[in-house]
């Protein structure tokens, strides 16, 4: 078998070469239809390999716009602003009256109607005049009686001094008769008291208003009897024109507000609903308290208000305002983009590349929708909405300007 094999291998070995050259052929047109294939395949490659890295920043670049928060702003603005004192506030009329009833009596007549507004002097109540025009008839006579016998004791102490000129009569007669005229003129005095008085009593049967104001709901009828001394009132009647308000304030602003008030300068105070969004009325600072509250650290104010259209209603409960002065070319942001941690109030600023930036203000004063800062420069753009998707280097995206004057962003409400 192993020479077989290598009868074989020689065989083979021995045809190798001639059968080679017996099988090439020639290669003269291979390689340019080669090169002629290999240019369109090339140039497929360099167009799909250019759009998938197109295709790559193009996503890149979505993915990053769809990260970007989306948000209104607002400028900071320069401005003018007032510097304003809050507090807590009471109407409280000027006149509360009472009325009493100061006899006794029944009550013939009502000439008030509830809830209605009466000037003063107007008739009120009635109560029977009767008993009191007897008493007052009963004391002019007791006067009359006592005015007769006075003019005697006078007529015979002018004949005594003409008979004690004469020597005709004693001068203990004359004595005792000028004692006599002296103790008349003393009943007529008394008596003189006793008519006044009943006039007086006669008087309180009819009761008018002491002052102008608007009577509060009725408490007597006619037909009931009163008595004098009771504690419940028959009328109650309050002054709603003019009318105060009466606030507290923390005794850290009384030196400025001392200082206004000694320059002859008029605070105005502003008394608003219990939202504090409502103005309700416009009054000027009356006075303060003469002492500050230990309890509180506070000082009790008074403003003072025409109350024309009787707005402000007694024992109301208001939110005061007092203007103490005015800030002038000061930074003011709208209300909404303050926002607070706790101590220190901060605000989103969006910065030229489209990011936020937290910064830190200090709140000076706020009237209506706009607050005056410190720490924000005119011009500066504030983040005005999701502000829980927004920190310190965040991309946004600003959608919407707040137009400053209503806080608002132009069109749409947030």
């Amino acid at each position: 078998m192993i020479q077989h094999l290598d009868e074989d291998h020689q065989e083979i070995g021995a045809d190798a070469i001639p059968r080679q050259v017996r099988t090439e052929r020639p290669v003269t047109g291979v390689k340019p239809m080669f090169a002629l294939l290999l240019i369109p395949i090339l140039a497929v490659g360099c167009y799909f390999a250019l759009h998938s890295k197109n295709d790559k920043q193009v996503l890149a670049s979505a993915e990053t716009a769809s990260q970007a928060v989306i948000i209104h702003a607002g400028l900071a603005t320069k401005g003018d602003i007032g510097v304003f004192i809050d507090a807590l506030g009471t109407v409280t009329p000027i006149s509360t009256v009472n009325i009493y009833s100061q006899v006794s009596g029944k009550v013939v007549a009502i000439h008030y109607r509830e809830g209605q507004t009466v000037q003063k002097g107007d008739p009120l109540i009635e109560i029977d005049p009767r008993p009191y025009l007897a008493q007052l008839q009963q004391v002019e006579g007791s006067l009359d009686h006592d005015l007769g016998v006075l003019k005697q004791a006078e007529i015979d102490l002018a004949r005594y001094k003409d008979a004690f000129a004469e020597h005709a009569v004693a001068k203990q007669i004359l004595d005792d008769q000028e004692q006599a005229v002296v103790q008349y003129q003393g009943t007529v005095k008394y008596d003189l008291g006793q008519v006044e008085s009943a006039r007086v009593q006669l008087s309180y049967c009819s009761i008018a208003s002491p002052i102008s104001g608007r009577v509060g709901l009725r408490l007597v009828d006619s037909g009931n009897l009163v008595a004098s001394g009771v504690s419940n009132p028959l009328v109650v009647i309050t002054q709603l024109q003019p009318i105060t308000v009466v606030f507290n304030v923390s005794e850290d602003h009384l030196g400025d507000i001392r200082t206004q008030l000694r320059e002859r300068t008029p605070l105005v105070v502003d008394a608003f609903d219990r939202s504090a969004r409502i103005k309700v009325a416009t009054g000027e600072l009356l006075t303060f308290d003469n002492q500050i509250d230990t309890s509180t650290g506070t000082v009790r104010f008074r403003g003072a208000f025409t109350n024309r259209d009787l707005a402000l209603f007694p024992n109301q409960f208001v939110n005061a305002r007092l203007h103490v002065h005015s800030l002038k070319g000061v930074v003011l942001v709208v209300n909404a983009a303050i926002q607070r941690n706790g101590t220190q109030a901060f605000v989103f600023v969006v910065t030229s590349n489209h990011t936020i930036s937290i910064r830190n203000v200090t709140e000076q004063s706020t009237d209506g929708n706009r607050t005056a800062v410190e720490g924000l420069d005119v011009g500066e753009q504030v983040a005005l909405s999701s502000f829980d998707k927004l920190q310190d280097g965040t991309s946004v995206t600003v959608v919407q300007q707040a137009d400053h004057a209503s806080g608002l962003p132009t069109g749409s409400g947030l």
